[in-house]
């Protein structure tokens, strides 16, 4: 089997809150215990709510923030801080406003020239034009659209221009932050069948950060199902939406719409509010709004195990291991 291009191992990110004036401050456990791994030519699909830490791991992945604790390997080498400039050319991110992510006032040929001008300068000026033309072409793009502006295009090819951008560098690792979220549907599909397409040729390992549960089972090979900074459930891209072990990846599934109107589906409605990520309830986070819970669930948190597919529950569904 192919060895990973990237590994981690427990990684966690706690972010100090204020308290206000005589309080001590609280800590907020953005990332609390995370491990995956990173295949050359796969997916690697992180879905749950907003504020479960899906772009805290995406900054962490990219060296845009220090770990608080845990590691990262690139290559089987450990990534540490003072090797963050080097190692950024091998993991690059396409976030998830195309509008917000592209300089207004730059040219697309100098957008897409300017990574080789700060990590290649012995690259020459002619060299660099030839290798934004030649990029612009692989993501679909026509030659002419090399002198202008952002403000020209439509969303879908501002977002082309941004992976573009991403892959100047030739990394390994990809990240993609919600790349089609801010995207019309007609235009989703395209923009997704070009990251496919990509992957295939240049084999590259994708960390596909998304709440959209319909675009996952499209593009995901595995998927880590987060809540309140932990992964509750992991597996296969056919495990987790044939059969779902954690009763919080049962609701997100069964909230999903279903392009067969006349297919019936139970709708799983969670009751009680999220817990705040600065008061986490002891044993199971999820236990407040699950409608499995027991004492056991309430005193006791659950862990993953090494299986192939696995959740931390006690009571998980469809035959799953207790944790």
């Amino acid at each position: 089997m192919t060895d990973p291009v990237m590994t981690a191992t427990a990684l966690e990110r706690h972010y100090e809150i204020s308290g206000g004036m005589f309080r001590k401050p609280r800590t907020l456990k953005a990332v609390a215990g995370v491990d995956f791994d990173l295949y050359p030519g796969k997916t690697l699909a992180v879905v749950g709510e907003s504020g479960c830490g899906k772009s805290t791991l995406a900054r962490l992945v990219t060296m845009i923030e220090e770990p608080t604790s845990g590691s990262i390997t690139l290559d089987g080498k450990p990534v540490i801080p003072q090797d963050w400039a080097s190692l950024r050319k091998s993991v690059q991110i396409v976030f998830q406003d195309p509008y917000g992510s592209l300089n207004p006032r730059q040219r697309v040929g100098t957008i897409l020239e300017e990574p080789l001008k700060i990590n290649r300068p012995d690259m020459s000026a002619e060299e660099r034009t030839a290798k934004a033309r030649e990029m612009l072409g692989l993501v679909g793009l026509r030659p002419e659209h090399f002198e202008r502006y952002p403000h020209m295009f439509s969303g879908g090819q501002r977002q082309r221009i941004a992976i573009a951008r991403a892959l100047m560098l030739d990394p390994k690792v990809l990240v993609l932050d919600e790349p089609v979220s801010a995207l019309d549907l007609s235009i989703q599909s395209s923009v997704l069948n070009l990251l496919v397409d990509l992957q295939e040729r240049l084999q590259l390992a994708y960390l596909f950060i998304s709440h959209d549960l319909s675009v996952v089972r499209h593009v995901a090979d595995d998927v880590i199902v987060m809540y309140l900074g932990r992964a509750v459930e992991k597996g296969s891209r056919a495990a987790i939406f044939d059969a779902p072990f954690h009763p919080y990846t049962k609701a997100l599934l069964s909230a999903t719409p279903q392009a067969n109107p006349r297919l019936k589906k139970e709708r799983i409605k969670l009751e009680g509010e999220l817990p705040s990520p600065l008061a986490i309830p002891e044993g199971c986070p999820f236990a407040p709004r699950c409608w499995k819970a027991q004492d056991k669930c309430r005193k006791l948190r659950p862990t993953l195990n090494s299986e192939a597919h696995c959740a931390a529950c006690f009571f998980p569904e469809n035959g799953g291991t207790a944790a």
